[in-house]
Formats: C-alpha cells, sequence, structure tokens
C-alpha cells in the first residue's frame, strides 16, 4: 500500500510536531503527516526538565542567544532574528499554553506539566488533521525525479518534500549518510565529572560557586558546582561539559581540573586576606570557623588538606601550610576519571555537518525538498531550554520555507 501525502515529517518528537503545526497553519490546504517509530510520540517533551518540560530560555536577543550554544553559534544567528526565544511565547500562548519565567531564567509552561505542551500539540495536529502515525520506523529512503518513496517496517509512503526531525538517531544519520551527507560523530555533551578525593568525600548534596579550568587547555567555565557522590555536577561542569565535548572525548575523559573556590578571587589576593585573618583571629581555631563565605564542611576539608589539624590555631599556622591553604582555595586540582550521564538531558554533540544545510531555509544543500529541523543537525546546547529553542525556531523556519 503506497500512502501518498504533500510533506512528510519523520520523528514524532519537539522539533517533528512543531514543524508540521506550522506548515499547516500556514498551508491549510497541504497533506501532512509525521511518522514516529516508537509507541508514543513527544516522550523526550514528556521527561524533559524533570517532567516540567523546559519550553526555552528568557534570553531574547538573538546575539546573545546564539552564546549558548557550543555547536551552532554562527548558524543560529540568522534563524534566531527569524523566531526567538519571545516568540515562542508568543507562539504558545496562541495556542492557550502560558508560560513563566524561573529565577535562572528557564521557562516552563505555568501548569509546571510537560503534559501541557504534549496536549497542546496533540489537539493541533487533531484539528489540523495532521496524520500522526506510530510505530513507523524508517528503513529506506529513496529519491525520484520529483518525489520522495520512505520505505517503514509497516508501508510505503510517497511525498514531494521530506523533513527529517529524528533527534540523534544514529540510524537515522546512517541513512542520510548513504544519501550522500556528512555526518559529524556524535560524542555525549552533557556529562558531570567523576571523582574520588577525599577533599569531597562525603560532602554530597553540597553546592557553592566556582570556576573550573581543565588542566592543559583552553577550556574554563563558572557556576554553581554542585559535589555529588560519583564527583562534581551543575551548572558549571556541566557548562564545561558542553563547550568541551568533542576535547573530553579525545581524552577519553582522563583529566585534571583546576577548582577556584573562591571564583574570581586569586592566590595573592587570597595569602593577604589569609594574613588578616591570622592576625585578627589568632586565639581561634583555624577549622573552626569558615571564611570566604565557604560551606562550612568544604572550608574543614581543605583546611585539613592543607596540613593544618583541627587544634591548629591561626597563631600556630606557618607560612607553608598558609600557602598552601591559599593554593587549596584557589587552585585545587582534582583528577577526573570518567563521566556520568547527566540525567535524562542525553544530549549529544554531533550530526549533519551544518555546511550541508542552508539556513535561510534549513534545505539539505546536498539533496533538494529535504529539509532538517532539531538535534539531527550538529547543534546542541547547554542545559536551559536551548535544545527546545532551536527545535522550535528550525521547525518555523522549514514551514515558512517549505512550501515555496
Amino acid at each position: 500500500m503506497n500512502s501518498k501525502y504533500d510533506i512528510i515529517i519523520i520523528g514524532g518528537g519537539a522539533a517533528g510536531f512543531f514543524t508540521a503545526i506550522n506548515i499547516v497553519e500556514k498551508h491549510p490546504n497541504l497533506k501532512v503527516a509525521i511518522l514516529e517509530r516508537g509507541k508514543s510520540v513527544l516522550e523526550k517533551v514528556r521527561i524533559s526538565g524533570g517532567g516540567r518540560c523546559n519550553v526555552t530560555h528568557a534570553c531574547f536577543v538573538p546575539n546573545e542567544l546564539v552564546k549558548f550554544y557550543p555547536r551552532g553559534e554562527k548558524e543560529l544567528r540568522g534563524p534566531f532574528h527569524q523566531f526567538c526565544s519571545g516568540d515562542t511565547i508568543e507562539w504558545f500562548e496562541k495556542h492557550g499554553v502560558a508560560l513563566k519565567i524561573e529565577d535562572d531564567g528557564r521557562m516552563f509552561p505555568v501548569s509546571n506539566s510537560s503534559q501541557t505542551i504534549i496536549d497542546c500539540f496533540l489537539k493541533a495536529t487533531q484539528k489540523l488533521k495532521i496524520d500522526v502515525l506510530t510505530g513507523q520506523s524508517v528503513q529506506e529512503l529513496n529519491r525520484g525525479e520529483n518525489y520522495w518513496k520512505i520505505s517503514t517496517h509497516q508501508e510505503v509512503f510517497s511525498c514531494q518534500k521530506v523533513v527529517m526531525a529524528t533527534g540523534s538517531n544514529p540510524k537515522m544519520w546512517e541513512l542520510m549518510q548513504n544519501l550522500g551527507h556528512s555526518i559529524i560523530e556524535p560524542v555525549p555533551s552533557l556529562f558531570t565529572f567523576n571523582i574520588k578525593d577525599v577533599r569531597i568525600k562525603d560532602l554530597m548534596g553540597l553546592s557553592t560557586f566556582a570556576s573550573v579550568k581543565v588542566k592543559k587547555s583552553k577550556l574554563q567555565a563558572s557556576g554553581p558546582l554542585l559535589i555529588t557522590h560519583w564527583g562534581m555536577s551543575g551548572p558549571g561542569i556541566l557548562r564545561l561539559s558542553a563547550w568541551g565535548a568533542r576535547e573530553l572525548a579525545d581524552k577519553k575523559y582522563q583529566f585534571a581540573i583546576q577548582v577556584n573556590w573562591l571564583n574570581d578571587s586569586d592566590f595573592e589576593d587570597t595569602i593577604d586576606f589569609l594574613k588578616e585573618i591570622k592576625e585578627e583571629n589568632s586565639k581561634k581555631l583555624v577549622s573552626k570557623y569558615a571564611h570566604f563565605d565557604l560551606p562550612k564542611r568544604l572550608w574543614e576539608n581543605l583546611v585539613k588538606a592543607s596540613g593544618i589539624t583541627e587544634e591548629t590555631k591561626w597563631a600556630d599556622v606557618n607560612k607553608k601550610q598558609l600557602n598552601t591553604l591559599a593554593e587549596q582555595l584557589t587552585n585545587a586540582e582534582f583528577q577526573v576519571n570518567g563521566k556520568s550521564t547527566f540525567k535524562e538531558e542525553f544530549v549529544t554533540a554531533g550530526g549533519i555537518d551544518l555546511k550541508e544545510v542552508n539556513f535561510k531555509t534549513m534545505e539539505s544543500k546536498v539533496l533538494p525538498n529535504l529539509f532538517f529541523a532539531g538535534e539531527i543537525l550538529n547543534i546542541d546546547a547547554i542545559t536551559g531550554g536551548f535544545n527546545f529553542q532551536n527545535a522550535w525556531t528550525g521547525g518555523f523556519i522549514v514551514a515558512e520555507n517549505i512550501a515555496q
């Protein structure tokens, strides 16, 4: 059986649905279908943001927004001028979903439930008579004179134009490669660092602002750093893992980091400050009172690592110990030995080579009438709603241009 459509979207996730809905809203006469390999659609939307769906980020200036994308920064500048976070908010409001901004800039539905976004999409596809076909795992994609033939396990489809919105699916990347596209090999992009070290042992759940550098590398980031039972996580570390996705994969996730627990205070300033503390608190125990607004248990561990015992008073701290403490505070070295994937936010760096895509239309430069939206491209961002924003923007631009 051969089912005929004007446009077929492969992939029933965020990018696929957003693209389909926008196409039919602009061109109600087009017959459009979404093919999804799984039994259900929008699974990643369901679990994203801890089940609340982090729809976008409250960064409304395109040239600022692109800075959150380790891969795609240059290419997304034009697209974000056409459809940015502000347009996303407006789009969802028009479709009955109000969004709210949290303190860190992340935006969620007011309902705090990803189901609201899923219902919005499903309602729109029903209203617009878009066929959502599940259990359709694409096996082959063949190009005819001016049509595409798509074969799934179940049946054969034909259409004039195809949108690939299959996310980080290696099988679909392979399919694209066989048709002549170049694929940038995928590596994990958001991960936490595995570190076994006596200084952070038993500090699980402790969070503090710090800056972190990867030794022998230009990579550095600052932000909240969270100590976990396997090492270090938190926005600062995740930022580093995103920007360093390729480089850290090449190091096979074995490398050293330097942590400045005081963030922007350097060794010299810290030494001076420690000398003042020593004078003013000569009779007090060093480890008993934390300084520099550090969490008490972290301070105790860093003091201990500097060779200062629990009974030592400030008056008895010698020059060498003071130097070591300043070093521990501003330049503590930790050995990273492997990574852990960050929750469900499985984001990969890799995908369709961006040089082979026209970012004015999101059409393939290699294969006419083939378009891309979302994470199938070699675009990824740090956590905070940015990966979804890329999906919405790509889908919008496909819809604007696909019917030309």
